[in-house]
């Protein structure tokens, strides 16, 4: 069994059209032979129209009806069997043509086939003879039809088989997005009816406690307290809004951060930080680009701030961004943070965490063809560089 698939996975390997012209060049060498051994010398025009009918084989796949014709002089006043018998078959292997003229030539070959030439030796037959005669005329006519039909249909069936798994396969993908959305829709809820609620529960207090709490720098905290908690669920508003209009395609449902909003966001960090930035209108100046771009390099500078207050408290942090060599360079760099400052600092490191913020960081920054780096520096400090291009890829910016 393994040596026939072999053979058959060899087969297939050869060019369909060599494969073809070697059937072809195969039965005008059988009928060949059939004429010559047929027709000893000396020959007649008999033999000729024989030659002829074996000669138009060549032509089967592109007129196989033309060549039926051509076959049959041959067939009737020679013995040009064979090139009758594979023009039929290429009849009836045609696609799109009627099953009636596949038939009406069946019948036609088979004639060709029952009456013997020339004419006067019809009446030198047995009747026994003539059954014979009939019986294999039958049989030589209806098998070349009967295959040809057979394999179109078994053309048409594997034609059928891949459409269905074809649509089978989008039926699939459809079934997949299907879950993905149904997906997304609960982690939607899952965020409205409880990251949501836990987060205007903590603005409503902190807005109580700027309003009732007499220390001055109780009010100043509580007031930042209960803004990060408004930005943290207009944050969520926007990702449910995403979230539930998955599949509708790349609409913009909030406007999202982008490199204009730096400075507020270093401001608002409560990290001693700095940002270097090259000011609008000078030749350094970064230029407008892609939305994708912005928002990954506002996101990584978010992310490295949020890590710079979680883990190294009072460190002094420079934000620098600036355009080299048609690429976009963001780095965040903190120094080691004063041990004064640090033990009078509040104790972030217990908040959730996955891990996965500088994670997905970096993927980000690879879907745009860029990289990120992040490291420990000589003094004690940490850094994070993203470089990313300053054109975004075309899917990204589709999709951005």
């Amino acid at each position: 069994m393994s040596r026939l698939a072999g053979i058959r996975d060899a087969v297939a390997a050869v060019p369909l059209w060599l494969r073809r012209g070697a059937v072809t060049l195969l039965l005008v060498a059988a009928s060949t032979v059939d004429a010559l051994l047929n027709f000893p010398p000396p020959r007649d025009w008999t033999f000729t129209v024989s030659i002829v009918a074996t000669g138009a084989l060549l032509l089967r796949r592109r007129l196989p009806r033309t060549v039926l014709l051509i076959a049959l002089p041959g067939l009737y006043a020679g013995t040009a069997a064979v090139a009758a018998m594979a023009a039929l078959y290429s009849v009836a292997r045609s696609p799109r043509r009627p099953v009636g003229q596949v038939w009406i030539a069946a019948v036609l070959v088979g004639i060709g086939m029952f009456i013997p030439w020339p004419l006067g030796d019809f009446a030198k037959e047995s009747s026994s003879d003539l059954a014979q005669d009939l019986i294999y005329a039958v049989m030589l006519a209806a098998g070349p039809a009967a295959l040809g039909l057979l394999a179109r249909t078994r053309e048409a069936l594997s034609e059928r088989v891949a459409e269905l798994a074809l649509l089978r396969d989008q039926e699939r993908e459809l079934h997949a997005e299907t879950v993905l959305a149904r997906e997304r829709a609960r982690i939607a809820r899952e965020m409205h009816d409880v990251v949501s609620h836990q987060a205007g529960l903590i603005a409503v207090q902190a807005g109580a406690l700027q309003v009732t709490a007499a220390d001055p720098e109780v009010k100043a905290t509580a007031g930042t307290l209960r803004g990060l908690a408004v930005a943290t669920l207009e944050e969520l508003r926007s990702m449910i809004l995403v979230l539930r209009a998955a599949g509708a395609g790349p609409t913009e449902l909030a406007p999202q951060p982008r490199l204009s909003d730096l400075a507020r966001l270093v401001a608002e960090s409560e990290v001693a930080a700095v940002l270097r930035m090259p000011e609008p209108g000078t030749s350094a100046a970064v230029p407008p680009l892609p939305e994708p771009v912005e928002r990954a390099a506002y996101r990584t500078v978010q992310e490295a701030l949020t890590n710079v207050r979680k883990h190294a408290p009072g460190a002094r942090t420079e934000v620098s961004l600036r355009v080299e060599d048609e690429r976009l360079l963001v780095s965040v760099v903190n120094a080691h943070p004063p041990r004064e400052v640090r033990s009078s600092w509040t104790d972030l490191s217990d908040l959730p965490g996955g891990g996965h913020g500088i994670v997905g960081l970096r993927e980000r920054a690879t879907l745009l063809g860029g990289d990120l780096t992040t490291g420990p520096t000589a003094d004690g400090g940490f850094g994070v560089l993203l470089s990313l291009p300053v054109a975004a890829p075309a899917e990204e910016r589709s999709a951005g």
